[in-house]
């Protein structure tokens, strides 16, 4: 009678242990430490080890727009209140006035943009518009 209690705590003690060990495996192998004992992610791990770092791209000083198509940052919806060459101002549904800019590069549906219209731009961080419709 004692061995079989013994062989089932045994049993549910290994059990137990594995159960642990398959949980903290996944995070375990997504760290990687340096050197210098710090941690960092394995992206980060695989950037260093290749000597190249993904481009994130660059957040756009005071003043600085793209002046051409990129990664979509977000998308503005509301009216257009102002043209003044190749920016449009658009005041979206909440009130704030969002600037964009549009060039050679933008997809413009239903053709040319006339204060008053509604407008959806896709924007990139630096305010050129991808598209608008």
């Amino acid at each position: 009678m004692k061995t079989e209690i013994k062989a089932q705590i045994l049993t549910i003690t290994i059990a137990a242990l594995a159960t642990v060990a398959m949980a903290t495996a996944p995070a375990s192998a997504n760290e990687k430490k340096t050197p210098s004992g710090t941690q960092h992610s394995s992206a980060a791990a695989a950037a260093s080890s290749t000597g190249h770092i993904p481009d994130m791209g660059h957040e756009p000083k005071a003043g600085e727009h793209d002046s051409k198509p990129g990664p979509a940052w977000k998308t503005v919806g509301g009216t257009v209140k102002q043209i003044e060459g190749n920016a449009y101002t658009v005041e979206d549904y909440d009130g704030n006035q969002v600037r964009l800019y549009v060039g050679q590069g933008t997809k413009q549906l239903r053709g040319a943009k006339k204060v008053g219209d509604t407008v959806r731009a896709e924007i990139t961080r630096g305010g050129f518009a991808n598209s608008v419709q």
